[in-house]
């Protein structure tokens, strides 16, 4: 069987990632199994993490396997050993990687180069794994979710490249509401037109935040300044119409619900009164990171019904 990788979203097609979706819902409801069963994940960090660590090293245990952590520091990739060299060693001694680091080509050579399926976990370019999470809360919440409007109100960052990919690929209609100067990489935005255009659904910009949430379902945000950037007070200030707040999310529908990857930076891109209130569903959703990740680990590295 040939080695299949998860850089991005299109790396499954739309009957795989409802393979994995419903697969999710088992393992929610059933958190343990077998399907790594004797088998070792690496998990590369490059970057802080509390959710992905957490999630992928609880459910590779849960799955029977046994995580095994790597910092990017403590490894000598890029220093004294090329990628290509660290994965074809890594290759030799553990059954899938798990990266979260900086640059998406460092995880594309990565995956060129190993012989066993690799996760990207996050990059400055792309979130995949976040991305299935945010459409399983949205059905979670929604089991009519094929034909709605989710408005992603913020930075075109990597989160709203991956959003937009996994509500095409989906069935849901995607509002990217971004001020100018904010955008997706022109590429990136024409791949994912492509990718909706294909599956019949809609992605596209509104800058005028008040317009963009009329008839959402859901209103998503992140954080104004991604890790690794410098403070741009610049970039804020033009952030600062498209806060999550209460008096927006009144001009959405009145049963739609809030979404956001963590960590927040509570009083800027959300409030808290938002954040903690009843249309919340922020913490369902970090939850949900285990229960999609343990599903996605299942149908690269073992066996589904393990």
């Amino acid at each position: 069987m040939s080695v299949r990788h998860f850089l991005t979203v299109p790396d499954l097609s739309k009957a795989e990632v409802e393979a994995v979706l419903t697969q999710a819902v088992v393992w929610k409801a059933r958190p343990l199994g077998s399907v790594l069963a004797g088998k070792t994940v690496a998990l590369v960090f490059g970057k802080p993490s509390t959710r992905t660590r957490v999630s992928f090293s609880v459910g590779v245990h849960q799955l029977g396997g046994m995580p095994l952590h790597l910092s990017e520091q403590e490894l000598q990739m890029r220093k004294s050993e090329s990628i290509e060299d660290t994965a074809r060693v890594l290759s030799r001694y553990v059954d899938a990687i798990v990266i979260r680091t900086f640059a998406q080509k460092d995880v594309e050579d990565l995956a060129a180069h190993a012989s066993i399926p690799v996760i990207n976990a996050l990059t400055d370019d792309d979130h995949p794994c976040q991305a299935l999470t945010d459409v399983f809360t949205i059905r979670e919440r929604f089991p009519d979710a094929v034909g709605r409007k989710i408005v992603y109100l913020g930075d075109g960052n990597n989160v709203a490249a991956s959003l937009a990919e996994a509500c095409a690929l989906t069935g849901v209609d995607l509002c990217l509401s971004v001020p100018e100067g904010c955008d997706l990489p022109p590429g990136k935005m024409a791949s994912i037109d492509a990718l909706a255009q294909k599956h019949g659904t809609r992605a596209w910009v509104e800058r005028d935040p008040e317009a963009a949430v009329a008839g959402a379902s859901a209103l998503y945000t992140d954080v104004w300044i991604s890790m690794g950037q410098a403070h741009d007070p610049a970039k804020v200030e033009a952030l600062r119409p498209y806060q999550l707040n209460s008096a927006l999310l009144a001009k959405a529908r009145p049963d739609a619900i809030v979404l956001h990857c963590l960590p927040a930076h509570r009083g800027d891109e959300i409030t808290d009164e938002v954040m903690d209130g009843a249309q919340s569903a922020v913490f369902d959703q970090a939850e949900n990171r285990l229960h999609v990740q343990k599903a996605l680990m299942a149908f690269l590295i073992g066996e589904p019904g393990a």
